[in-house]
């Protein structure tokens, strides 16, 4: 089968690897229909990453079921699907508590609880920027989507983002009528401020310097908020009478950077801490890596990141981070989408045949204006 294949630094091709196939009698093949490239493989394209040269890339994908395990019960061949980014074994005790994208049994590498598809020290489980995936304990971690392809570009965000986005809300506490800041415009960021809006917020404001993902924020009635023409967090202390936001959404990771483009891994999480008011919380999705050896200090290059902690604990503020576990809100997004409540799909820039890959991780990657989200459709 045809599958995107990472081979070093900003260098990804479409190779021919072994087939997807059934290993245990609790997997299931599917046939990949939307695959998605996510902001956070731009950390392993960039070469940001320890991921091994030859890794099968893709962690957002839905599909259909082409083959099943015998000890599958709840999924059969021609089963529609969106697979969650998390592997989870259904029965530890992180899983059988809510918490999947902990799961202590699924990822053999060391000081690692969680695994997912095609990322690194994620364990060794193939992607799904491919033709076909093997999806593990199937019954624990598929979810069922309606047949046919109605609402595949909604769907096809189940996997990964529209969940994180939703988790970044939620643990930052939130409570209907709050207003809350998001600092990153890309798609996670974007499906935090779409999360937000659904959810009952008074009013959201999304921090980025790109003009695509600014106006993007603008069209769903997000307030959109430019670091590159001032200090961002006067921006919302001016738009908030000095009080500051309610709850503040961390969707940028350790590769923050400023307006000029150099890095500063504890930027946003300072920014936050100052503009989200007293006793107020904050929610970090954006990704944190336990080394970093191309950053920019060399407390950072060992995962250490000095930010304004005694500010955080003076103002009383709260904070929630992590993974998200896709599956606590899979199926009531899955349910909003159905519904015509929730819309993930307005996000899309960009529909590519698998082939075309490479150039869709370079025009993403240059954060070229209008390449927001990229889907990679591998029977076109």
């Amino acid at each position: 089968m045809k599958a995107v294949v990472y081979q070093g630094p900003r260098k990804v091709s479409v190779e021919e690897v072994p087939d997807a196939r059934i290993e245990d009698p609790n997997d299931v093949v599917v046939r990949i229909t939307t695959t998605n490239i996510c902001g956070s493989d731009l950390h392993m394209y960039e070469g940001r990453t320890g991921v091994e040269e030859g890794k099968v890339l893709g962690h957002e994908n839905m599909g259909v079921v082409e083959a099943v395990g015998d000890a599958v019960r709840q999924f059969k061949a021609g089963d529609r699907v969106s697979v969650p980014f998390n592997i989870g074994c259904g029965s530890c005790r992180n899983c059988l508590t809510g918490w999947s994208s902990f799961c202590t049994r699924m990822n053999p590498t060391e000081g690692m609880d969680g695994a997912a598809y095609g990322y690194a020290n994620m364990g060794p489980y193939d992607g799904g920027q491919a033709e076909y995936l093997r999806v593990p304990f199937a019954d624990f971690n598929l979810l069922s989507l309606p047949e046919g392809d109605e609402h595949e570009n909604d769907f096809t965000m189940l996997s990964d983002i529209f969940p994180t986005g939703w988790h970044g809300v939620e643990l930052s506490g939130f409570q209907v009528g709050d207003r809350v800041a998001v600092f990153g415009g890309g798609p996670v960021g974007l499906m935090a401020a779409h999360s937000a809006m659904i959810r009952g917020a008074s009013q959201v404001f999304v921090v980025d310097r790109q003009p695509d993902r600014l106006r993007l924020a603008e069209k769903i009635g997000a307030t959109p908020v430019d670091f590159s023409q001032g200090d961002p967090v006067q921006q919302l202390l001016d738009a908030t009478d000095g009080l500051g936001v309610d709850r503040g959404v961390e969707a940028v990771g350790y590769q923050a950077h400023d307006h000029s483009g150099e890095e500063h891994p504890e930027l946003v999480l300072d920014n936050l801490v100052a503009s989200v008011r007293t006793t107020g919380g904050i929610g970090v999705v954006g990704v944190y890596v336990p080394e970093d050896p191309g950053a920019s200090s060399d407390l950072a290059k060992e995962g250490r990141i000095p930010w304004q902690y005694g500010q955080f604990f003076t103002k009383g503020q709260s904070m929630g981070t992590g993974q998200a576990p896709v599956k606590r809100y899979n199926r009531q997004l899955r349910d909003l989408i159905v519904a015509g409540r929730a819309t993930p799909g307005w996000i899309v820039s960009h529909e590519l045949g698998l082939d075309e890959a490479p150039d869709g991780y370079a025009h993403f990657d240059a954060r070229e204006d209008g390449w927001t989200k990229v889907l990679l459709h591998p029977s076109a």
